[in-house]
């Protein structure tokens, strides 16, 4: 961290991105643009992003050719784009700003810029996160943070640990001070076949969600294969090559878990 969040000003804030994305539907309320940000303290087996996961600038083979990973960008340039949406933002209600990744807060001075800057121009923010950074760094996004969706992966620190590279305690730290603060949060679950794809997984996720303060939905995100060819094009083993995506039926299954726990559950989104 720099010390940057004292500024009022942040049009020259640099940081390092891979992808902005518009017109989605599925980050947070309304039609909002997503801003992908190299970094991740995580490294999922099942990561659709994998060029997200290193902070530095990449090159992947996409379709037989050398595509570079990466670059650095401006607040001011990204908010520019995300300018031109504004009208589908009014016209959804509610749209605006998600900061994704990768990690968003690997880059925290970045993030709090960016976040900043959009409510300062009127728009609605929200981030998706895995909340594995120090909580100082989560305390300080939080007022420029309308909507914080948070992936809780498991609740079982092993299997986390085994399937994503670290164990999951900051991460439940982190999500009960959240809701503390009252923040309008909600639980994200990536389903994920032999890692949490069980009712009784997706039951003790549902439980700890449903205690914490003010939280009443969960997400249930069916696993897909869309990201593997990433990795071969980064000259990685993707290591769930022989898994299928859930059933509509396991899912409906695993929905009903949410709901007997009194969350207001959701395929996707």
């Amino acid at each position: 961290m720099t010390g940057g969040f004292m500024k009022t000003n942040y049009a020259e804030e640099i940081g390092r991105i891979f992808d902005i994305q518009r017109f989605s539907i599925h980050d947070g309320p309304g039609i909002r643009t997503i801003v992908f940000l190299k970094g991740c303290f995580f490294r999922c087996k099942w990561c659709c992003n994998p060029e997200s996961q290193e902070y530095g600038i990449q090159t992947m083979m996409v379709e037989g050719k050398a595509k570079t990973i990466g670059y650095d960008i401006s607040v001011g340039e990204i908010m520019k784009e995300v300018e031109r949406d504004r009208p589908f933002y009014q016209r959804s209600g509610g749209g605006g700003l998600t900061l994704s990744g990768g990690e968003c807060t690997c880059q925290p001075d970045f993030a709090y810029a960016l976040l900043y800057t959009a409510k300062e121009r009127g728009l609605t923010t929200a981030i998706e996160t895995t909340a594995a950074a120090e909580y100082s760094v989560m305390e300080h996004l939080l007022p420029v943070v309308d909507n914080v969706l948070l992936d809780i992966k498991h609740m079982d620190p092993f299997k986390h640990k085994a399937f994503i590279g670290r164990d999951n305690a900051i991460v439940l730290e982190n999500a009960k001070k959240i809701a503390m603060t009252g923040a309008n949060l909600t639980i994200r679950v990536p389903v994920i076949p032999g890692f949490n794809d069980t009712p009784k997984e997706i039951r003790a996720i549902a439980e700890f969600a449903a205690s914490l303060k003010g939280v009443t939905r969960m997400h249930l995100l069916p696993y897909h294969r869309l990201g593997r060819d990433k990795y071969t094009g980064l000259n990685r083993t993707y290591e769930l090559d022989d898994i299928t995506p859930p059933s509509p039926e396991l899912m409906m299954r695993l929905l009903q878990e949410v709901s007997h726990v009194g969350l207001r559950g959701q395929i996707g989104g």
